[in-house]
């Protein structure tokens, strides 16, 4: 019998999985698994079991926020041999989850991680630790998480757009040198994002079309400062559109690998954590690292 490792984390999002947690665990069972339960204990546990427990197990099926997925893929990555990955879940935003196709229904999708096909996904290298779907630095690299769910479902990119209103005398540019597979952008930057999703802080991101899990590329943009709320609310929209702007504030490009040099610490953000604040960051594309279930 094929053996398989539930991680879990009861408390991610507002606790949807306490109450879902026996039925998933029945149909993880009835798909045929031998299972073994790991709750996890705190920050970084489900980073350090993946990596010391992942050759026990034909697939390491996780539940919780983006966070829990980002510690599984970060203890992953420290193996050569990796095995498959189904994520059912559970938390506030669940950015990633939008590109897997999933079913509704926390039971359904379990049977989709238990039984479903996996398929070989690119996974992020900052310096020396790892994200799966977005490496951000600056202006707006919290209002997504910070915006309330109900704002962006009724406001949309609006939301972005009168949070960061309040916020331009005050936001931070970083002369930054961006070095890519296409050459070079050296400049005065407020916000950068690097990312293979098309979801990010429960906005969609880059047009699903656009986005491929597996190709090697990241979809990337900077963000030179506006200077006035009209300018601002163009720089949101080719963000959501991750395409230039009229004004020349926003560089779109695709790439495989960056190196970002700033003369100050740089805050970045990974998977919608803090991931420290280096004046260089090295940023590459593992292709095809590791193998996640999707839906249909």
């Amino acid at each position: 019998m094929r053996k398989l490792l539930f991680i879990y984390n009861v408390h991610a999002g507002k606790g949807l999985l306490k109450g879902k947690l026996a039925a998933v665990l029945e149909a993880l069972v009835q798909a045929g698994w031998d299972v073994t339960v790991h709750p996890t204990q705190g920050a970084g546990d489900a980073t350090a079991v993946a990596m010391e427990r992942a050759g026990e197990f034909d697939r390491i099926v996780c539940s919780g926020g983006d966070g829990t997925l980002h510690e599984v893929a970060a203890g992953l990555m420290a193996r050569e041999q990796r095995p498959e990955v189904g994520y059912i879940p559970a938390g506030t935003t669940n950015d990633f989850a939008r590109n897997l196709n999933l079913p509704r229904g926390m039971e359904a999708i379990a049977r989709t991680a238990a039984a479903g096909v996996p398929r070989p996904v690119d996974i992020g290298r900052f310096n020396d630790r790892f994200f799966i779907y977005v490496a951000a630095f600056g202006a707006f690299t919290d209002v997504s998480y910070n915006t309330p769910q109900q704002f962006k479902n009724l406001l949309g990119h609006l939301a972005y757009v009168l949070e960061g209103a309040t916020r331009l005398s005050s936001i931070q540019a970083y002369p930054l040198r961006v070095e890519h597979d296409g050459g070079v952008e050296e400049g005065a930057f407020c916000y950068g994002m690097v990312s293979n999703t098309v979801s990010v802080g429960g906005f969609k991101g880059a047009p699903a079309e656009t986005v491929r899990l597996d190709d090697g590329l990241f979809e990337c943009i900077l963000v030179r400062l506006p200077q006035t709320a009209v300018q601002l609310q163009a720089v949101i929209r080719a963000l959501m559109q991750m395409a230039p702007d009229e004004n020349g504030l926003v560089v779109s490009l695709r790439t495989s690998r960056l190196r970002v040099t700033c003369p100050d610490e740089l805050p970045w953000t990974l998977d919608g954590e803090f991931g420290g604040a280096p004046r260089e960051a090295e940023i590459q594309n593992c292709k095809q690292a590791v193998s996640i279930v999707y839906g249909k």
